[in-house]
């Protein structure tokens, strides 16, 4: 104890200053902060939904209407193969959960099911499952009835591919709107939790993703009659769009066939075409290719434009388009325009999303709940500090002092981190606060008894750091594999305590191991006290 080596002293002092460092940028504003050059630590303590207010939606992903889909899908490849090869049947269409059909000829099942095989393609593992599989079970009775339904690990596959392709337009949807630390995790099987701190409007994160943003282009049947559709007479390549045009017409008649679809676009901007709200986008090479083509054979057609089930647009194709960009037409305002834009970069979402459960947080609540943590944290820090400085005297001040340097490093990190902090993100600082000054009253209470088998005062200090180190490590330790656990299998409010309790136990190891040691050992070289005041 009598000596420490420079390089330990320049440790602890280097890494407080760094705490302190990344901590002032919190007492500015952000403005200020701006003027600062690039060089110096900006970044702040982001604080969560509970302390500034915003939104909070619970979003589940629509499995049952992807599936529904996906088989209608189906239902048109089928059509396809079996005209091709000229196999008869009837009944042909979706439901429940299957495809259903009936051969004319039940004959021919056998060559069916072999066409039919090519429509069933190898799915690739799910998580930890080593087996391949089909995605469709096909079967088919002596009578020539033949049903289609997904085969589970098919199911499995698609409900992982849909929820894990929401996560992500959900996340790129939020991001467009330039929010500030969202948080966007999954939770459980089908569902997607967002969070958005600061969002006044949460009217407007619901109408964003509330939206499939499903994109495609079809050419307009010119030869059947939307009328006799009407009635129900629907050719069976054929689809009935409703028609969001105002003054335009109600339905639409389409080609079934997706001439293009928005997993092609690129870029999509608002911009203004005669004075009106439009959108305007670009394809890669792929879409560019098909585009052109479609344009050049196609010269003289309704050519339509069908976001979300409905059609915004159906302009005539007067000249081939080969540049890979266009303009969408509607009744858009500047606003809708630059959400749709939005929208369309983000990409589609695979399958509607429903709202479970919404919550929104007033500023005011959150203004409330920092105040009371600030007095929750200023009063412990107080009362903790006051008993250290009355129970170990001299020493509880050094006590203090690491519990100063603590708390400043806790938010140093915090800051450096770029992490949100949350109501039970402070409660972890509390008990930061009592933890810390447990070390050192282990420590303390250590070199009292050195004292008391009579040892000097070097001894006594030097034995009480060392033999209490493994008990302090212990403590420590055991909390932070807690801490750990927490964050790993809790989620939202969980992690944030978890994270401030965790950076709190590596901080207070270092303060009361190190930082208290180095400041001891710098009192007891100035003054070489005959009798220690503890």
């Amino acid at each position: 104890m009598t000596y420490l080596a420079p390089w330990r002293v320049a440790v602890v002092v280097g890494l407080v200053l760094l705490g302190l460092i990344f901590s002032l940028p919190n007492l500015f504003d952000q403005k200020t902060l701006d003027a600062l050059p690039d060089w110096v630590p900006k970044r702040q303590i982001t604080l969560g939904l509970d302390l500034q207010g915003g939104s909070h939606l619970l979003l589940e992903v629509e499995v049952e209407a992807l599936m529904k889909e996906r088989l209608e899908d189906l239902v048109s490849d089928v059509r396809r193969t079996l005209r091709r090869a000229r196999i008869g049947y009837r009944g042909l269409g979706v439901q429940g959960e299957a495809v259903h059909l009936t051969l004319t000829d039940p004959a021919q099942r056998q060559e069916a099911l072999d066409r039919l095989a090519e429509l069933n393609p190898l799915m690739q593992p799910v998580g930890f499952t080593a087996t391949v599989d089909r995605q469709y079970v096909i079967e088919a009775d002596e009578r020539g009835r033949i049903t289609i339904t997904f085969s589970d690990h098919g199911r499995d596959l698609l409900i992982e591919s849909a929820v894990q392709q929401s996560l992500e337009v959900v996340r790129r949807r939020i991001d467009a709107l330039g929010t500030r630390e969202p948080t966007i995790q999954r939770q459980g099987r089908t569902r997607i939790l967002v969070q958005v701190p600061g969002e006044r409007n949460p009217e407007r994160i619901k109408s964003l993703l509330g939206k499939t943003a499903r994109l495609t282009f079809h050419l307009v049947d010119m030869e059947n009659s939307v009328q006799d559709a009407l009635q129900g007479r629907i050719p069976p390549d054929s689809i009935l769009v409703p028609s969001a045009e105002p003054g335009g017409p109600e339905y639409y008649l389409l080609e079934r066939k997706v001439m293009l679809s928005g997993e092609n676009l690129v870029d999509a901007q608002p911009s203004f075409q005669n004075n009106e709200p439009v959108v305007s986008f670009r394809l890669d090479s792929v879409g560019a290719r098909k585009f052109g083509k479609i344009t050049q054979e196609n010269v003289g057609r309704l050519f339509a434009i069908v976001l979300d089930g409905k059609v915004i647009s159906a302009p005539r194709i007067r000249e081939p388009i080969l540049g890979g960009s266009g303009i969408i037409q509607g009744s858009f305002t500047v606003e809708t325009a630059n959400e749709l834009a939005v929208l369309l970069r983000a990409g589609a979402l695979p399958a509607p999303l429903t709202i479970v459960e919404e919550r929104s947080v007033g500023p005011e609540l959150g203004a409330d709940s920092i105040r009371a943590g600030k007095i929750a944290s200023a009063l412990a820090l107080a009362l903790v500090a006051v008993f250290m400085v009355v129970y170990y005297r001299l020493f509880g001040l050094f006590s203090d002092l690491a519990l100063l340097a603590n708390m400043v490093m806790i938010v140093g990190a915090l800051s450096a981190l770029g992490a949100t902090l949350t109501l039970p993100g402070i409660a972890g600082i509390v008990l930061t606060i009592g933890m810390a000054v447990d070390s050192n009253v282990l420590i303390f209470e250590r070199i009292r008894e050195e004292l008391r088998a009579g040892k000097s005062p070097i001894a006594a200090i030097d034995g009480g750091f060392k033999q209490a180190l493994r008990a302090v490590v212990d403590a420590n330790l055991t909390t932070l594999i807690a801490a750990l656990v927490l964050f790993q299998f809790g989620s939202g409010p969980v992690k944030g305590f978890a994270v401030t309790l965790s950076i709190g136990v590596l901080t207070t190891l270092f303060t009361a191991v190190m930082l208290t040691r180095v400041v001891v050992w710098f009192w007891y070289s100035r003054t070489r006290p005959k009798t220690i005041p503890l």
